[in-house]
Formats: structure tokens, sequence, C-alpha cells
């Protein structure tokens, strides 16, 4: 990251965040400090005036502050722009919305910061009203919500009916309750010392998604202030399928029992069931004019409900993000009693799968003829034994062998009987 020294534009005199000559102090008994951080690709046509504008309202406000412009390799004069029109502008050579942000973030002086885009789409004359409960201590993050200002003009009916929902959904999920009703708005306000302590990691879009679950697990008060939202000035760089998988990648990472541990759960106490309905009722089960066979499933659900809950259990203790900043969740992952456990269960499974196997050969052999429903919820079951025996003895190989590769070796001892060589 390299700043391009330019002239920092900073608030007039004025004090106080009402805009009147008297100074409302904020919980600190100090006047606040403000850095707008735009992230920026390519927006000629927006960057100026979003910087005039930016600055112009903070002043107005009796704001002191600064915008910090972050180029992330534009090729139209962007930074040129930006510049003239009084920001600070940052080289962030690492490509991406998130990368951008976090260099912005890295560079930003005042004691709050608020995030927006240089596109000219969020409402930057909003500006005091995201700063202001930062600024009384009534909140630690702030978000700008868009979706009941939105129109067709300015965001896609894809987007404001169904990914952004959808994603709000899974972050509030994430997160262990609703914190925002926008989770994918971009313009927010927060401390710079707050954000320090999330350790962001994102590059891309899927920072937003970040900010809000390693927030509302780190106990942040998040609130909303309601914004418009404008048409966008210039080519969007939003990428709706790749962005919206980026954020599920990382919902998945940040929250496993989001989308592993809990779906893995049900389908495997489904999948046990299933498979005593299948013995209890040899039949089937009516369902309607037609009869299923539960077995069928049974298997499906038992196998892949034990790789969802071994997978989803070792993201969640091996996650930068922790329910505590103390103890790791699902700390047992990491004990050798559980992976020695996982290899002798998955063993013993896997060898009753086979015999069950090998029985049901032998009878083959012998010229009897079963049942052929008994046949099959005997062979299910074997096949089904055989497979998630398998898949915890592996994981308890592997486990083991992670765990003995990440345990440092003794170094040799140091010699104490042995001469220096003598110079010559």
């Amino acid at each position: 990251m390299t700043i391009v020294p330019v002239a920092m534009a900073v608030g007039e005199a004025s004090p106080g965040l009402t805009g009147s000559t008297e100074q409302a102090p904020s919980a600190a008994g100090k006047r606040p400090s403000v850095s707008v951080v735009l992230p920026c690709l390519d927006e000629a046509e927006s960057v100026g005036a979003c910087v005039h504008e930016a600055l112009e309202v903070l002043a107005a406000a009796g704001i002191p502050s600064e915008v910090v412009v972050v180029d992330n390799g534009s090729s139209d004069g962007s930074p040129e722009l930006a510049a003239a029109a009084g920001a600070r502008v940052v080289n962030e050579e690492y490509p991406g919305y998130g990368s951008a942000l976090r260099a912005g973030f890295s560079a930003a002086r005042g004691d709050i910061i608020v995030m927006a885009d240089a596109d000219s789409t969020y409402d930057l004359p909003k500006i005091p009203e995201l700063v202001r409960p930062i600024a009384d201590d009534e909140a630690d993050l702030v978000l700008g919500t868009r979706l009941d200002a939105a129109t067709r003009r300015t965001m896609p009916w894809s987007h404001r009916f169904l990914g952004t929902p959808a994603l709000t959904f899974l972050v509030a999920r994430a997160c262990g309750r609703r914190v925002s009703t926008d989770s994918q708005s971009g313009f927010r306000a927060f401390r710079r010392r707050d954000i320090k302590k999330l350790d962001l990691r994102s590059t891309g879009m899927e920072l937003a998604s970040e900010m809000l679950i390693r927030a509302a697990r780190a106990g942040y008060r998040i609130t909303e202030v309601p914004t418009t939202y404008r048409v966008r000035v210039g080519e969007s760089k939003l990428e709706t399928l790749s962005d919206g998988w980026r954020h599920l990648q990382l919902i998945l990472l940040l929250a496993p029992d989001l989308l592993l541990i809990g779906p893995g759960a049900a389908l495997l106490f489904v999948g046990v069931v299933l498979q005593i309905l299948s013995y209890v009722s040899p039949t089937g089960v009516d369902v309607g004019s037609l009869e299923w066979q539960p077995v069928f499933f049974s298997g499906i659900a038992l196998i892949l409900g034990t790789q969802a809950l071994l997978a989803g259990s070792v993201l969640a203790h091996y996650s930068s993000l922790t329910v505590s900043g103390v103890h790791r969740r699902f700390e047992f992952v990491g004990r050798r009693s559980f992976t020695n456990g996982c290899l002798a269960v998955g063993v013993l499974l896997a060898i009753v799968g086979v015999a069950i196997d090998l029985v049901l050969f032998l009878v083959w052999l012998s010229g009897e003829t079963p049942s052929p429903l008994s046949s099959l919820r005997h062979a299910s079951l074997a096949q089904s034994l055989i497979i998630v025996g398998s898949t915890l003895a592996l994981f308890g190989i592997v486990s083991r062998f992670l765990r003995a590769q990440a345990i440092p070796k003794r170094a040799d001892p140091i010699r104490t009987d042995v001469s220096p060589p003598t110079s010559h």
C-alpha cells in the first residue's frame, strides 16, 4: 500500500455534530474526527463529486474530517481527480473491494471511519446521521439501509428481493440474531480502534458480511439509519454469481454450524430414524397410493450427515472466529482422544458392515432365498456402515497425521563439551 502525498481536507472549525456553533461533545467529551473511506476503481465520472459532497456535508456539520480515496488500479485518471477534489489518495495494489477498504481503514486518521462507495449511489449527506450514534457512544457499528428507498433504476430486482434478503437471512443466522435489515449495505460508520479489533481478512465484496458477523460475535452494538439509494454513475463492478458465492463461502467458514453442523445433525438423525423404520415396517410406508421404502434414503442421510458434522466441527474449531476470545469452539476436535475415537469407531463400523455383507453373500451361496426386501434392508445398512465407518477412520488418520505435523520437533540439545574451533 502506498500513499500519494496530496492535501488532506479537514472540516472548518465550527464544532459539534449538530451544525451549530456550540460543540456537541461525544461520550468521551471530545469532538469526533471523521475519515470517509471510498474504494475506487475507474470512477472518474463520480469520484470527484463524491469527495466534494462528503467534505461539504461534514464541514457544514462542523465535523473535522478527511476523505481517503483508495485507488485499486484505476486507469482513467480517478486518483488525480480525487486528489484535485481534496482527497488523500491511497494506492492499494492487491485487487478487490475488501482489500481497498482494509487499506483505507489502515490509512485513516480519524477516530471515526465512514465507508461508502465512489459511484454516487450512497446518500453521503446522511454521513452526520451515521456518525452521531458512534460519537454519542450509543452504537459501535451503524449501517445506512437502502432497501426501502431502492427502486428498479437504482437496484436490480434480483438483488433487492432475492440476493440481499437471502444473504441478510444467512448473516443473521451466523450472527446469532438479526442485526440488520440490509446486511450488504456498504455505507457504514464505526470507530477506527474497533474495526482493528475485528481482524478483517476478506479481499472482496464479502467483507460486508464478515464485518457484521465478527462485530456481532464480538458483542458490538449495531444499529441502522435509513438512507436513500441513488442511481449509479459509471459501470458496476459487482459480479452477482461470483460475489454471492464468495459470501456463502465466508459464511460457511465463519459459521459452519449454520450450513454444516445443524443440517448434518438433522440428516444423521433422519437417517437413523429411517433405518429403524425400514425394519419396523418391512413392507414400506404408504404415501397415498404409493408405497415408499425409507431404506433408499436412510443410507444417503447417514453418510451425508456424518460428513457434514465432521467438516463443520473441524471448520468451527479452526475458524478464526470464536465464540469467546479465549476458548475455541468444538475444542474436543483438536484432542488426540477424539481422533483416536473416530479411528476406532470407524474401523468397528466398517468391520460390522463387511460382516453383514459377508453373511448375505454366504446365504446367497447356500442357495437360500430370503425376502428381497429383507436382503435390501440388510445390504443398505451394510453399505452405510462401511462408508460411514471409512469416513470416520480416514478422518481419524488424517487428523492424527496433521496433529503430528503441527507439533514442533524438539531441537537437538546444544553440546557444551565441544571446544570452539581454533582460529588461524
